[in-house]
């Protein structure tokens, strides 16, 4: 996968998290909504999941050359994947509170979003831990 692939999916997420933000205060405000929902939370996972994180890995890219360990292209639709799915179900979920009734059912699939995340992550280290060893 080349390093403008990596590029262009960090300034996606940084001007979805962006964009996100805006449709939370807007949408809470709209709604007349005060309490507390999980919307608040799709900005920073957007912004540090997705931004930061694909700008770091377009670092280690360049530094290390980990885009070209043979299973990264499967490592990125897998943790971009989870990504997707955590965002999803906290929009719904948020959408949902901000409406007056709340959907727990919808946890378990954000939790699963969230433990692909994470093998995502410690699978991205191992990578990165190949291409240190050479």
């Amino acid at each position: 996968m080349k390093e403008k692939s990596l590029y262009y999916t960090s300034f996606f997420y940084a001007i979805a998290g962006l964009l996100s933000g805006i449709f939370y205060r807007e949408f809470t405000k709209v709604n007349e909504f005060e309490g507390v929902t999980i919307l608040k939370g799709t900005h920073t996972h957007l912004l540090v999941l997705g931004f930061m994180f694909f700008l770091i890995v377009l670092i280690l890219a360049k530094l290390f050359a980990v885009n070209e360990v043979r299973s990264f292209t499967l490592w990125f639709i897998v943790y971009n994947a989870g990504l997707v799915l955590t965002l999803v179900t906290m929009y719904v979920r948020g959408i949902a509170q901000v409406q007056g009734f709340d959907i727990n059912g919808l946890n378990h699939f954000a939790g699963l979003g969230h433990a692909v995340l994470g093998a995502g992550i410690i699978w991205f280290m191992f990578m990165l831990g190949k291409k240190l060893q050479k």
